[in-house]
């Protein structure tokens, strides 16, 4: 299939972007940066934002889906990233109605997920983490909102260990729920996984090894 991935030159993006390769799927990406990967006879590269209409627009003609894994890189600065893309996106829909699943990755704390942190982990998003979170979970309500066929990823904290496909998806938000780590790899494993088969449409998936 064609999976468009938007923010695939590092992180989560590039993994993901290495995933869909592997599982042989025909893989577009925008991002601002270039991608560090061999040139692949399967892997066409558009150099782009994800909040310029024409760019976004560009990256999903020929998508049978798309997996959103913008980030800022290790900025803990206030962004209006991820609501803006959303905003963009969503009236795209509305424009060019699509039936397509769209795989949204965002993280555990975003929305009503942050209630949940273990005590230290609190500390960490209120004094580091917060505008950044606060962005993320505008991004889900815009989506959430929208006309798309969605998907909400919100993997714990990332690590660089290597692909397991073994980790715990939680539905549900409870005492105790214990998101803890999880690998960049084992993350884009999921968000391709559902990018194939959107199991999860409509829900917030938070993911731990």
């Amino acid at each position: 299939m064609n999976i468009t991935i938007i923010g695939a030159s590092a992180g989560v993006g590039l993994e993901t972007v290495k995933r869909s390769l592997d599982r042989q799927h025909t893989v577009t990406t925008l991002s601002r940066s270039d991608i560090s990967l061999p040139s692949h006879p399967q892997l066409i590269t558009l150099k782009g934002s994800a909040t310029n209409k024409a760019d976004l627009k560009k990256s999903l003609e020929k998508a049978d889906a798309v997996i959103v894994a913008l980030g800022t890189g290790k900025s803990m600065k206030a962004t209006t990233l991820y609501s803006d893309f959303a905003r963009l996106l969503a009236s795209i829909q509305q424009e060019t109605p699509t039936n397509i699943p769209f795989v949204v990755l965002t993280g555990f704390g975003a929305g009503e997920s942050g209630a949940y942190h273990s005590f230290l982990m609190g500390l960490v998003f209120k004094f580091m983490l917060k505008d950044v979170y606060a962005d993320k979970t505008r991004m889900e309500e815009i989506i959430a909102q929208s006309t798309l066929r969605w998907v909400i990823a919100r993997p714990g904290v990332l690590t660089n260990k290597p692909l397991t496909e073994k980790y715990r998806e939680e539905t549900k938000l409870y005492k105790g729920i214990n998101i803890g780590s999880i690998s960049r790899a084992d993350v884009a494993d999921f968000l391709v996984k559902q990018a194939e088969n959107p199991t999860y449409l409509h829900q917030y998936c938070s993911l731990a090894q």
